[in-house]
């Protein structure tokens, strides 16, 4: 009961209304990555998710939080911190977090999904692609080709690490490879951490491969196959979904970061979404 009802609660004429259950709806669709792109499909970050997720676990009668995902992934971190923040509400407030997979939830959206207690994919969503990758160009031939002479001074042996303008070094691949090697293996920590037993043991589900969604339910990377609807319909009849929407920054609102900088991080979004087919 909240401090309106209480007030109107034994006033004569007045009838109380009783508000119904709620699940509560986030919207988690596009890149993760740190940087707003006013040209692309979405961006997830911790600073654009977060007023969200937050008004996701306000309600006075939540049954549940819905997480409804569709991204390619993207930076590690902001996928570890949107993961940590959820899991810390849900934790704090007792509430059950299901996580629906929409077209495609992989990699960093995968690691987000682990955050819920339950999670569900279409029969025709992608899943998976839990592994690390990095990508870029080398352009030394054609900066060799046009006359441009790159020059890099540093201090420190280890402070100019994969110059595009350069040959690829074998201590700077070393390097790398170790970075992704750690990031990976924390990431499959979190995997068994949340999963548990629910995980196969018939195959090695950590090798960056993706799924339909029928085939990762009977893999234990989802709970099982079904829609956001259909499920929430299913476990809680009577509850109304209520979408949370973010509060969107004011230089996000008006696109501010200069028209070719959008539309080449536009174009490495889309590339993100490309490998997956989509």
């Amino acid at each position: 009961m909240n401090v309106m009802e209480k007030l109107t609660a034994n006033l004569p004429g007045i009838e109380r209304i009783e508000r119904g259950d709620v699940v509560s709806v986030v919207r988690l669709h596009g890149v993760i990555s740190s940087t707003p792109s006013p040209l692309s499909r979405g961006v997830i970050n911790l600073n654009a998710a977060d007023s969200a997720i937050k008004k996701a676990f306000e309600h006075d009668r939540l049954k549940a939080v819905a997480l409804a995902i569709n991204s390619p992934g993207g930076m590690p971190t902001q996928s570890a911190l949107v993961a940590e923040r959820i899991r810390g509400l849900a934790d704090e407030k007792n509430i059950p977090v299901l996580a629906f997979c929409e077209d495609l939830t992989a990699s960093g959206g995968y690691w987000i999904a682990c955050a819920a207690d339950e999670i569900y994919a279409h029969r025709t969503s992608m899943v998976g692609s839990i592994g690390v990758v990095s990508a870029g160009f080398g352009v030394r031939a054609l900066a060799e080709k046009i006359g441009v002479e790159r020059r890099v001074h540093t201090a420190g042996a280890s402070k100019h690490r994969l110059d595009p303008f350069d040959e690829e070094k074998p201590e700077d691949l070393e390097w790398l490879r170790g970075i992704q090697s750690a990031l990976h293996e924390q990431f499959a920590d979190w995997v068994r951490e949340r999963r548990g037993e629910r995980l196969s043991t018939d195959r090695d589900l950590f090798d960056g491969d993706v799924w339909d969604g029928k085939r990762a339910a009977e893999l234990g990377i989802t709970d099982g196959v079904g829609s956001l609807r259909e499920v929430i319909e299913r476990r809680y009849p009577d509850a109304k979904l209520v979408v949370a929407e973010p509060r969107k920054p004011l230089l996000a609102r008006l696109g501010v970061g200069g028209p070719a900088a959008s539309v080449l991080q536009a174009a490495e979004h889309r590339l993100a979404w490309t490998r997956f087919g989509l």
